[in-house]
């Protein structure tokens, strides 16, 4: 299983960015799809999540400023950013579990989006 992840960039705070990872099997093979990120000097840490049944949850200094959605048709998953933040730079990592049992069976991640934002 591979997760592509893009649409990272350099952008001004306030501004707004859209990630994608697009997903080598179909979205509807894994139980739960994330994102993380992880600033320079820190922990990766969980930011947004979105359950095979659509339910979704945040980590509280994201919350009402991203939105996860999936996408089944493109077997994507994406995070729109917006009023984004200085702090909110970091590179960006999308995250699957894979279903089990089953041949998608696993953790995955991605490679990793840089989000740079300029105060």
């Amino acid at each position: 299983v591979q997760l592509q992840a893009s649409g990272g960039g350099l952008v001004q705070a306030g501004g707004s960015l859209r990630l994608s990872c697009r997903a080598s099997r179909r979205i509807v093979s894994f139980s739960s799809m994330e994102w993380y990120r992880q600033a320079p000097g820190k922990q990766r840490e969980f930011v947004a999540r979105v359950r095979s049944g659509g339910s979704t949850n945040y980590a509280l200094s994201v919350k009402d400023r991203f939105t996860i959605s999936e996408d089944d048709a493109n077997n994507s998953l994406y995070l729109q950013i917006n009023s984004l933040k200085p702090e909110d730079t970091a590179v960006y990592y999308c995250y699957a579990i894979g279903l089990c049992p089953g041949s998608v069976c696993g953790n995955y991640w991605g490679q990793g989006t840089q989000v740079t934002v300029s105060s």
